[in-house]
């Protein structure tokens, strides 16, 4: 099964480039696309993320934020 990575992010966000850096590694290893969007650039997506970036989506649906906890978004990428 193929998957989509997204992590929700925003500039200057020291905790938002320890998970980008985090996905971009495990997703390159798994071999699934990621992508990171600026919440910043929508005034929904502020409104809905603004607090809580990063936020890591999986296929559209919301799988943790604040960090990427390893283990578990290596078994949600393994379905």
């Amino acid at each position: 099964m193929s998957h989509e990575v997204t992590v929700m992010t925003r500039q200057s966000c020291p905790a938002c480039e320890v998970a980008e850096a985090d996905v971009r590694r495990i997703c390159a290893e798994l071999g699934v696309p990621w992508s990171a969007v600026d919440v910043d650039s929508d005034s929904e997506l502020r409104a809905e993320y603004g607090d809580r970036v990063p936020v890591i989506l999986i296929d559209g649906n919301e799988h943790g934020y604040w960090k990427v906890e390893e283990e578990r978004f290596r078994r949600a990428l393994a379905n």
